[in-house]
This record gives structure tokens, C-alpha cells and sequence, in this order.
């Protein structure tokens, strides 16, 4: 049997959007900044899909940027907020994925910006006290927390965080990679100025994402050389990609309440059986409050086999993460389950669900790991 629980790295192609994708690569060749027949028919289909995707959010298409990812995107606002609005210092936290982390650390060592670190808890949580504090103690600040943590699941409350960005005149960016289409975000409701998204986190296509901008601010673009998406960033756009995204995107909005009921469903029946087959374990997720219902980080009594846990699961077929896979070619560790202090000497492990994830594969997954543990004992 093999079973796919990282989920939260990336997501199987829906058959629908890969559908949609091979049509528009058949009957939909042409460069949409052409002026026939063949161009203005893909140029349509795009405007359509930012309407359409636009719509979703409840926002003008004017907002909606299509990028290569929430990694250019995440770039694009740090960068581009320095450069275009003033912004002096930036808030952030220790926990952010690394298209965020990896970006300011490099901006401030370059004297750019001053970045403020907040401090979390055991499980990525920030305290809005403080973040009030460093609000009112400086100006020209843009704010850059995650609504979602993409290892422990941790969800930041982000209207209350927005609504102390508009209570001390600071911009808002959250990186929304893991919460875009698992939930409804009304950004008319929410106080944000940013959100980005990669498709791939909901069975769209990789390669393909989205930023927000709210129109009350205005960034000049990050990539030059050509007057796509309405001279916001230069370069032909991933035609079939933004038509598998919508695609996914209408695809999740159409089944949200039933997913989110059958994920959640499935994360507490895994949840169960651990406590149930594996007493000592500890959870890196809190599982007593909410947290984002498609990811469980789970850490295992300490064993002598910890440097190939991972490894002894692919073997039985079972793919999960110890981590970030994005950076999996790193040897220092999860930054994250630093952040929030994770016994090391456990073996920690990512599981995260989709649609298409069983009980049955739980189950599976559950008589492995008691397996390793036999064995090894």
C-alpha cells in the first residue's frame, strides 16, 4: 500500500484541473499580449479567471497579481514595501515559512529594513501584547505573519493582528499559502493588504499562484521587461497554469464545508489512534485549540532509529515530512520546531491530508509505525 500524508508540501493534480489545463494547451496556443483573434482569446480566458478568482475572495480583479508562486509573491511585497511605500521596520515571527524568513534575514543584513522578531509559545502562538508594543514604538512598519503554519498548523488571528496594523497606520502581509482555499477569506472583512497563494497547496498545478494588493497601496514591479498583468509584472503569463488554478480554486469552494468536515474528521481519528498506540507521544500541533485542520506534527518517543524514521517509513510507502519540504536538502533542522522548542531528541513528523486521504491509509500508516517500534525495541 502507499499512502500520501504531505499534503502540505504539495497536492495531487485534481483530474478536473488537469482536464481544464490539457484543453486550454490544445485549442489555447496563443500569447495573450497578441493583438489577433489567437491572443485576445487567451487574454479573455485570463481576465476571466482573475474575475473569477477575484470573485472567490470578494475583492476587484485589479488586486489579483498572477505570479509564478507565493514564493515571488512573498518577495515581491517584502521587497517592493521597502522600495515603493517607506517601510522602515518590519514585524515578523521566528515560525514563518522561509520564502518570508530566509527574505528579511537577507534584507536586514543588507541594512535595508529593521526586522522585529516576536516571540512564540509552545506552539507558535504570538502574543498580540507584544505586537502592539513594537507598533506603537515605531513607524513605517509593515507586519508579516502567516494565517497558517505549514509544519505545526499554528493559525495566527489575523483579523485581530489587522486590526492592530490599522489601529497604528502599519501595513499587513500574510503569507496565506496554507489556508487559501480551506477556508473563506472575505478579504473585504479581513484587514489585510496582502495575501499570497500557490496553487499546488489545493490540487492545482505547480508553478502558478497569486498575490492580493489591496488598491489602497501601490507597488511598483518586482520583475521588469514587459506590461503583463496590467504592468505589475513583466513576462508571458502561465496560461494553462492560471486556468488549472481557477479551476482548483472553484473546485474547493464548491465542496469547502464537506472537506473541512472529512479532513478534520480523519486528523482526529489519526489523533486518537496515536495517543492510543504510542502514550508518550507529543503533539507539536495544538490539538486542544483550533489549528489548521490539514496538518499534524506529531513528535515520537525518543529512539536510536530517529535519523531514519522518515526514510523507514518511505520504504513501507508512506510519504510524510519532518519538516519544511521545501528546504529538504537542509541539515539543520526544522527552524520552526526550534522556534517553539521540540524536544530534539524525539523524531518529529508532518503528517497533512487531503480529499483524498482514508481511514483506511490512517490505519495503515498506524500499524507501521508500531511496527518500527516492535522491531527496534
Amino acid at each position: 500500500m502507499k499512502v500520501y500524508l504531505d499534503n502540505a508540501a504539495t497536492t495531487p493534480l485534481a483530474p478536473e484541473v488537469m482536464q481544464e489545463m490539457f484543453a486550454v494547451m490544445q485549442d489555447k496556443f496563443g500569447n495573450p499580449s497578441s493583438i489577433h483573434s489567437y491572443g485576445r482569446e487567451v487574454r479573455a480566458m485570463i481576465e476571466q479567471s482573475r474575475k473569477t478568482i477575484a470573485g472567490l475572495f470578494n475583492v476587484t480583479p485589479g488586486e489579483i497579481i498572477f505570479t509564478s508562486g507565493a514564493t515571488e509573491a512573498n518577495n515581491m511585497v517584502l521587497r517592493c514595501s521597502v522600495r515603493d511605500l517607506g517601510v522602515k521596520h518590519i514585524i515578523s515571527s521566528p515560525i514563518e515559512h522561509h520564502a518570508v524568513e530566509h527574505t528579511l534575514h537577507e534584507m536586514e543584513n543588507e541594512g535595508q529594513v529593521n526586522v522585529h522578531w516576536l516571540n512564540v509559545d509552545r506552539h507558535g502562538c504570538i502574543d498580540l501584547n507584544e505586537l502592539e508594543k513594537l507598533l506603537a514604538a515605531n513607524e513605517n512598519v509593515l507586519v508579516s505573519l502567516m494565517h497558517a503554519n505549514n509544519e505545526i498548523g499554528t493559525l495566527h488571528p489575523i483579523n485581530e493582528i489587522g486590526n492592530l496594523c490599522r489601529k497604528h497606520n502599519a501595513i499587513f502581509h500574510s503569507d496565506t499559502v496554507q489556508t487559501v482555499a480551506h477556508y473563506k477569506l472575505n478579504l473585504k472583512e479581513i484587514p489585510v493588504d496582502f495575501i499570497t497563494c500557490s496553487a499546488h497547496k489545493f490540487h492545482g498545478p505547480k508553478g502558478i499562484g497569486f498575490l492580493y494588493t489591496n488598491n489602497r497601496l501601490h507597488l511598483k514591479p518586482m520583475i521588469t521587461g514587459g506590461s503583463q498583468e496590467r504592468n505589475m509584472r513583466g513576462g508571458t503569463e502561465n496560461v494553462y497554469g492560471i486556468a488549472g488554478m481557477t479551476k482548483a480554486l472553484q473546485l474547493a469552494y464548491q465542496q469547502l464545508e464537506k472537506e473541512q468536515g472529512q479532513i478534520s474528521a480523519l486528523r482526529s481519528y489519526m489523533i486518537n489512534r496515536l495517543k492510543k498506540d504510542f502514550p508518550d507521544v507529543e503533539f507539536n500541533t495544538d490539538i486542544h485549540n483550533e489549528s489548521l485542520y490539514t496538518v499534524l506534527n506529531v513528535s515520537f518517543p525518543a529512539c536510536d532509529f530517529a535519523e531514519m524514521f522518515l526514510f523507514n517509513l518511505d520504504i513501507q510507502g508512506i510519504a510524510a515530512s519532518g519538516g519544511s519540504a521545501c528546504s529538504s536538502g537542509s541539515s539543520t533542522g526544522s527552524h520552526v520546531l526550534n522556534a517553539i522548542g521540540a524536544d530534539a531528541s524525539r523524531p518529529a513528523v508532518r503528517f497533512s491530508f487531503s480529499r483524498y486521504n482514508t481511514i483506511e491509509e490512517v490505519d495503515y500508516v498506524m500499524e507501521k509505525l508500531k511496527e518500527m517500534y516492535a522491531v527496534k525495541a
